[in-house]
């Protein structure tokens, strides 16, 4: 049984996580996750990192498998928004600013940087992509049936 002051926030891949509810600071109840397409297929990954690296390296925070992809080919960076929340911004190559080999194509543009909206589809070669997506607390009440929904020990 979960207490009245927990809300459960569903995790990709890893079940529901209770958390309990701050009343006095309202916390950010939007999920940000990226759907990736590489060689090994499609998967969800869920973002709740302030530093994230993309890769092809086995080092990178997310790794992707291809020959056409970069060690590090982007990094995607937490930023804090006026309402507490946070959006991430995507930014080709390395942390330390070592550029990719190919760049990075997001929405059909090459671009250096952008800050992620809902559904912005990133290309990082051919047949390697991945989409961003923000999922609000009314989206994650409804989550898509491979959503696993085991309760997670502490």
């Amino acid at each position: 049984m979960i207490p009245d002051d927990f809300i459960l926030i569903p995790i990709v891949g890893s079940g529901i996580l209770p958390r309990r509810i701050d009343t006095d600071d309202q916390q950010d109840m939007t999920l940000h996750q990226l759907i990736v397409r590489d060689d090994q297929g499609e998967r969800k990954i869920g973002l709740d990192k302030g530093l994230l690296s993309i890769g092809r390296d086995p080092r990178c925070t997310i790794r992707l498998a291809s020959q056409f992809v970069s060690r590090r080919h982007a990094t995607l960076v937490q930023l804090p928004q006026e309402d507490g929340g946070y959006r991430y911004r995507i930014v080709d190559g390395s942390p330390k600013g070592k550029s990719s080999a190919n760049g990075l194509l997001i929405n059909g543009q090459k671009l250096q940087a952008h800050m992620l909206g809902d559904r912005d589809k990133i290309v990082f070669g051919p047949d390697v992509w991945a989409v961003y997506h923000l999922l609000d607390e009314d989206e994650s009440a409804t989550l898509p049936p491979d959503w696993d929904t085991t309760l997670i020990g502490f």
